[in-house]
């Protein structure tokens, strides 16, 4: 099991217009070419403009291939043109169990 956890870093205030897009046009598609979306929160302390997922695969090469068809896919192209004025930072860490 592989968990991947994505920290998105928003412009201030970016986090609710950001949200609205994402539940129209993008978490559809993700979540049907990503899978398995452990969750989506947002911070209650230190930096409050971020939303941070949790994503699950079975293994890096899972990742990889979904990654990949996500990454072709018109739907998301589209979605992410929406959103990357709101954009500031994107990171990604890969956890696997301890």
């Amino acid at each position: 099991m592989l968990h991947e956890l994505r920290t998105y870093t928003l412009v201030p205030g970016g986090v609710r217009e950001y949200l609205r897009l994402y539940n129209e046009a993008g978490r559809a598609v993700q979540t049907e070419l990503l899978g398995r979306l452990v969750t989506l929160m947002q911070p209650e302390s230190g930096d409050l403009n971020q939303l941070i997922y949790i994503w699950a695969f079975d293994d890096y090469e899972d990742r990889r291939q979904r990654r990949a068809r996500l990454m072709a896919d018109e739907r998301f192209t589209a979605f992410r043109k929406t959103v990357r004025h709101l954009l500031v930072r994107q990171e990604s860490q890969l956890l696997t169990p301890a």
